[in-house]
C-alpha cells in the first residue's frame, strides 16, 4: 500500500530545507488566517482596527472591541487548538494502526467521546442537572472534556484489544466502525429518553462549532489539549521506528507497550476534548495527516508531527472562515465545510492505494 510506509531509502532521506520552507509558508497562512478570523463574520472589522485591539487599544467602535475579544480572538484560538488536535490524534492513530485510514472518526473515537458528552448532558442523574442548569463552570466543563476522553480512550482500547485478534487492518476499520455504531445508537437511546432541554443543549454542541467555547472554557480545554500536544511532539522517533513494525521498533530498543499507551493517552485526549468543546468534527484527522506527508514528500515524523499539527490548525481556521459566510447572518454546519475537503482527500488516498487496505 502506498501510503504510510515510505521505503527505507526515501524514508531516511531527511529534507530539512524543504520542511523549513514549508513551515514557513504555513506558519504564515496561519497567521493570515487567524487574523482574517478576526476581522471577517457578520460585520466586518477592519485589519486597522483588529491590530489597535490586539495591542491593547479601542477600535472606532466601542462594540467592535468586544466582538473581537468576547468572541472572535477566544473562537480562533480553539480553531487552532482544535484542528492541531484532530490533526495530531489522526497522525498518531495511522502511525499506530499502519492504517491510512485510521482516524478518530472513523475508528469509532470520537463516537465514543460523543457517547461520553452525552451521558453528562443527557444523563438523568442530578449531577448533569446541576451542571445544565449552572451553566456548566469551569469543573462541569472539564468533566465534559474528562467524560469524553474517557469514553475515547475506552473505543480506542477495545479496537486495541481486536487488534491483539485479528491482523487484519480491513476487519479491524470495519469492527471500529461498528463500535462508532453501538456508541452512536447508545447516543440515540440517551436523546429519546431525556428532557426536551437538554436535548436542545445536545443538539448545538453535536452540530459542530468553534465560535461557542469562551475564555473561561479556553481555561479547562487548551491545558488539556496543550499537554496532549506535548507528548505527541516527544513521540516522533518512537512513530518512526513503528512505520516498520512493532517487531523492528523492539529491536531498536522501543518500548512498544509504553509506546501504545503513550499514543492512546494522547489520542485520546486530543480528539476527546476537541469534540467536548466542539463537537464532533469529521475529516480534519483523516485528511491532514496525508497532505502533510505528500507536501512535504516524507514520512519522516520529525517533520511530518510539527507540520501536522500547524496545517490541522490552518485548515480549522479555514473552515470556520467558509462555515460562517463572511458578511451573512447564516452559519453552515462546520462538518459540511470540512468534509468538502476530506472526502476528495480520503477518495486520493483510496484511489492511489496499489494494493487493497488490509
Amino acid at each position: 500500500m502506498a501510503d504510510l510506509t515510505l521505503p527505507r531509502s526515501r524514508s531516511a532521506t531527511v529534507r530539512w530545507p524543504r520542511a523549513l520552507g514549508v513551515w514557513g509558508l504555513l506558519l504564515l497562512a496561519l497567521a493570515g488566517a487567524f487574523l482574517l478570523s478576526l476581522m471577517l463574520g457578520s460585520v466586518r472589522i477592519p485589519l486597522s482596527d483588529v491590530a489597535r485591539v490586539l495591542m491593547g487599544g479601542e477600535a472606532q467602535r466601542a462594540s467592535w472591541t468586544d466582538i473581537i475579544w468576547l468572541f472572535r480572538v477566544p473562537k480562533a484560538i480553539t480553531a487552532v487548538l482544535a484542528g492541531a488536535a484532530l490533526a495530531g490524534a489522526g497522525l498518531q492513530l495511522q502511525t499506530l494502526f499502519r492504517n491510512p485510514l485510521a482516524d478518530p472518526y472513523i475508528l469509532g473515537v470520537s463516537s465514543g467521546a460523543s457517547l461520553g458528552v452525552a451521558v453528562v448532558i443527557l444523563g438523568t442523574g442530578a449531577g448533569s442537572g446541576a451542571l445544565l442548569s449552572q451553566g456548566l463552570g469551569f469543573f462541569g466543563e472539564l468533566s465534559l472534556a474528562v467524560a469524553a476522553s474517557l469514553g475515547a480512550a475506552l473505543v480506542l482500547g477495545v479496537v486495541l484489544v481486536l487488534m491483539r485478534w485479528t491482523h487484519n487492518m480491513l476487519a479491524l476499520l470495519i469492527l471500529g466502525l461498528m463500535l462508532g455504531y453501538l456508541t452512536s445508537a447508545l447516543v440515540s437511546l440517551l436523546v429519546y429518553t431525556s428532557q426536551p432541554e437538554r436535548i436542545q443543549a445536545f443538539s448545538l454542541w453535536s452540530a459542530g462549532s468553534f465560535s461557542g467555547v469562551t475564555w473561561s472554557q479556553l481555561g479547562a480545554f487548551a491545558p488539556v489539549v496543550i499537554v496532549a500536544l506535548l507528548v505527541a511532539l516527544a513521540l516522533p522517533k518512537t512513530l518512526n521506528a513503528l512505520l516498520l513494525g512493532e517487531a523492528y521498533a523492539r529491536s531498536m530498543g522501543v518500548n512498544v507497550r509504553l509506546t501504545r499507551l503513550a499514543v492512546i493517552l494522547s489520542a485520546s485526549l486530543l480528539a476527546g476534548a476537541t469534540t467536548a468543546f466542539c463537537g464532533p468534527v469529521g475529516f480534519i484527522g483523516v485528511a491532514v495527516p496525508h497532505v502533510t506527508r505528500a507536501v512535504l514528500g516524507t514520512s519522516d515524523h520529525r517533520q511530518v508531527v510539527p507540520a501536522t499539527l500547524v496545517f490541522g490548525a490552518l485548515l480549522a481556521l479555514i473552515a470556520d472562515l467558509i462555515a460562517q459566510l463572511p458578511g451573512s447572518q447564516a452559519i453552515l454546519p462546520l462538518n459540511t465545510v470540512t468534509a468538502l475537503f476530506g472526502v476528495p482527500v480520503v477518495a486520493w488516498v483510496l484511489l492511489r492505494s496499489r494494493s487493497p487496505i488490509a
